[in-house]
């Protein structure tokens, strides 16, 4: 974007010079982006193309998981958060659904929860699910979640990590969110996007790229995401994209 507000005082200030050598173009610079005839014109194709070339499509990732299960905080922690980390904004788009492998029952009209890993596995999964609620940008509580699941405890480090990550976040609404209707409410939306997972999901962490699970793409994410990403991604390859990822390795997580 800057450098498109900046080309045309750039040629507006080097119109003199260059008139000479555009003589068939009777547009002032400013102008001379607005139609590819124009720049045909003022022989400016070079430059306008690389301004209107239409930006490439982000790598769109979920990551289907649940709060105390190992490979799913490895896979957190050591992979998705350090190929967030390393590529620039635009790049990877990340939505996170904490639920896994974990079952729901309506009991009198309220939603409740059996987790894998067991109580403290439930709350942790509502803890983060409330977090993004709370927290809306993804900026903000990724952080924070990358805090919670490398740190000692998943369920008892909320507002120490933050503290650290976001102390403009209200610890105090999530706690509510946690307690109340709006928590369980967001769990069965989890539950509900986990169900529709289609192939249905064996284990987690459960990997989706771009609305596809296989089992090729499941094996690169968890080898070597931020390789994978940058294959994928169509735009221009970044700084990160030089060399990345890891041997492959047989993907392994919690299972059903």
């Amino acid at each position: 974007m800057a450098v498109a507000a900046a080309l045309p005082l750039l040629l507006a200030l080097l119109a003199p010079a260059l008139a000479g050598a555009f003589p068939g173009c009777d547009y002032p610079p400013p102008l001379w982006c607005s139609s590819p005839e124009i720049a045909a014109a003022c022989q400016a194709e070079s430059h306008c193309a690389n301004l209107s070339r239409p930006a490439a499509a982000p790598v769109e990732l979920s990551l289907f998981y649940e709060s105390l299960c190992p490979a799913c905080r490895n896979f957190l922690v050591q992979e998705l958060f350090t190929t967030w980390l390393l590529l620039p904004v635009g790049i990877l788009n990340i939505t996170l659904v904490p639920y896994g492998n974990a079952q729901e029952r309506n009991d009198s009209g309220k939603w409740q929860f059996e987790c894998q890993h067991g109580p403290e596995e439930c709350l942790g999964n509502m803890i983060e699910t409330c977090l993004m609620h709370e927290a809306k940008d993804f900026n903000s509580y990724f952080p924070v979640i990358f805090c919670l699941e490398s740190g000692s405890s998943v369920t008892k480090n909320l507002e120490a990590c933050l503290q650290v990550y976001a102390p403009q976040l209200d610890g105090s609404r999530i706690a509510a969110c946690v307690q109340g209707d709006t928590g369980a409410a967001l769990m069965h939306r989890n539950a509900l996007l986990t169900e529709a997972l289609d192939p249905p999901h064996q284990y987690v962490p459960w990997v989706v790229v771009n609305g596809k699970h296989t089992d090729e793409l499941q094996e690169q994410a968890q080898a070597a995401l931020l390789r994978l990403i940058c294959r994928l991604y169509q735009g221009e390859k970044p700084e990160a994209c030089g060399g990345s990822g890891r041997a492959p390795k047989e993907p392994r997580g919690c299972r059903r």
